[in-house]
Order: C-alpha cells, then sequence, then structure tokens
C-alpha cells in the first residue's frame, strides 16, 4: 500500500554536499521529511514540509539544508551543503497521510569524515 524509497546516502568530506531522495506513493500525505539518529542520540526531526509548502527546520540545519518538494513525482528532496562530521547519522524519511498516520523509509547513511 503505502511505500517510501529514500536514497542518496554516502560518504563526503567536511563542507561537502550530498542530496537525498524520497518517493512515496499510496496516500495523500499532509507532510513529509527527514529525521535522523545517530548511536547513543535521540532520533531528531532534520526537516519537513507540509501539503502546502510551509518547511520546518532544525536549528542545527538552519541555513545548510534546504527541503523542496515535488508534486508531479510525489518526492522530497533535502540538499546538505556544508556538511558537518555532527550530521553523521542514518537518515529516515517520514510521510503522515491526511489521517495522521506516519510511514517510514529504509534509512540511509550519512557519514560525513575526512
Amino acid at each position: 500500500h503505502v511505500q517510501l524509497v529514500e536514497s542518496g546516502g554516502g560518504l563526503v568530506q567536511p563542507g561537502g554536499s550530498l542530496r537525498l531522495s524520497c518517493a512515496a506513493s499510496g496516500s495523500i500525505f499532509n507532510a513529509m521529511g527527514w529525521y535522523r539518529q545517530a548511536p547513543g542520540k535521540q532520533r531528531e526531526l532534520v526537516a519537513a514540509i507540509t501539503i502546502d509548502g510551509v518547511t520546518n527546520y532544525a536549528d542545527s540545519v538552519k541555513g545548510r539544508f534546504t527541503i523542496s518538494k515535488d508534486n508531479a513525482k510525489n518526492t522530497v528532496y533535502l540538499q546538505m551543503n556544508s556538511l558537518k562530521a555532527e550530521d553523521t547519522a542514518v537518515y529516515y524519511c517520514f510521510a503522515r497521510t491526511i489521517h495522521y498516520r506516519d510511514y517510514w523509509g529504509q534509512g540511509t547513511q550519512v557519514t560525513v569524515s575526512s
């Protein structure tokens, strides 16, 4: 039924960039975005975008990350610039339906290291 497929993670040097993608299908979604989780740390919201285009960012990524959406492709993107070692985590795409049920992608590893 509902499927989320995310991609774009990898290994990058500090100061580099990555672009995450998440394609959702099977429902109508009020919001999509990414959480991330690093070992020993709690899950945190990175960025989200609502059906009408309102965005929300964690303070730690504001000014460096940009979330956007392509309605025709039912896909959201997270452009991550000026990456820091502290951004290293597994990034999980989420989508919230109009009935407020949440779904999750499989996760993609982002590693920022020299």
